[in-house]
């Protein structure tokens, strides 16, 4: 099992920036620590294994056998009952710029803690050519 730290988190030089918007709006200060430690490359250089915003990817529970497929967005795409989740929600700033096999882990709103590995990436908008979603 790969677990990495946060340090090794990789996001494209556009996810960067549009995160650090948000974070000047008042978003969470872990949204702000993640970004300085993460490293950012062009769009065009990110793996292809790596979750990216709009990225599409398959989860499987470390709690339980369950597999679940995922669009990471931001919040005003958000839509949980579609597995559309926000990047600003423990979930989606546990799982922004990890690679296939990676743990992500994070506490829920309600205390719980989850942690899920990341199984496989179904569509990456920088895989396909898409540098501006």
């Amino acid at each position: 099992m790969q677990v990495l730290n946060i340090s090794e988190r990789k996001l494209t030089e556009l996810d960067f920036a549009r995160l650090n918007k948000l974070v000047a709006a008042g978003a969470t200060p872990y949204l702000d620590e993640m970004l300085c430690d993460a490293e950012v490359v062009p769009s065009q250089a990110i793996p292809a294994d790596v979750v990216t915003m709009y990225a599409q990817f398959s989860v499987s529970d470390m709690k339980s056998p369950r597999q679940q497929t995922f669009v990471l967005c931001y919040p005003r795409d958000a839509e949980p009952a579609m597995g559309f989740i926000s990047v600003l929600s423990p979930a989606g700033m546990a799982l922004i710029g990890l690679p296939v096999g990676a743990l992500a882990t994070w506490t829920g709103p309600n205390g719980e803690e989850s942690a899920v590995r990341i199984e496989g990436i179904l569509f990456q908008p920088e895989a396909s050519g898409d540098y501006v979603k």
